[in-house]
């Protein structure tokens, strides 16, 4: 099977539990040009009222700016891959048990299909990890 695999920054940015608190984000990075490939928005359980809201890619300085005027950064905890490819039934069985096997851990895996192809982003605890990801899956 033949896998689409790229290392992408996550950008994580806060914000408050409410009607509209992810769009008011996401009106000034599609302002700015951003074409997101991923998102994930999500309530802080620990924090009420609160949201945590991930995103990639952000390019170019235009993006970035925009992006940190927003209260985004570049994660350096979350490192993440971008696996592409035709999708077929147990692919994700498929993935994430390569990974078990080469002893790397998740921190967290997003997936969906639409039509005749899948999209995963796979987060580790560090670059190293998602390197090693980025090696076990290309074998």
């Amino acid at each position: 099977m033949k896998l689409d695999i790229t290392r992408v920054d996550i950008w994580v940015a806060g914000l408050n539990d409410r009607p509209g608190g992810l769009a008011e984000k996401l009106q000034g990075l599609v302002q700015a040009g951003a074409n997101l490939e991923f998102l994930l928005a999500r309530r802080t359980p620990d924090q009420p009222g609160k949201a945590v809201v991930f995103a990639a890619p952000m390019k170019g300085a235009r993006q970035t700016k925009v992006a940190k005027g927003l209260g985004f950064h570049k994660s350096n905890s979350l490192q993440g891959i971008r696996v592409a490819a035709a999708d077929k039934p147990g692919l994700s069985l498929a993935l994430s048990q390569s990974l078990a096997d080469a002893g790397i851990n998740l921190r967290g895996i997003s997936g969906t299909a639409v039509g005749k192809r899948a999209v995963f982003y796979i987060a580790f605890d560090n670059a190293a990890d998602a390197g090693k990801a980025v090696r076990c899956l290309k074998r």
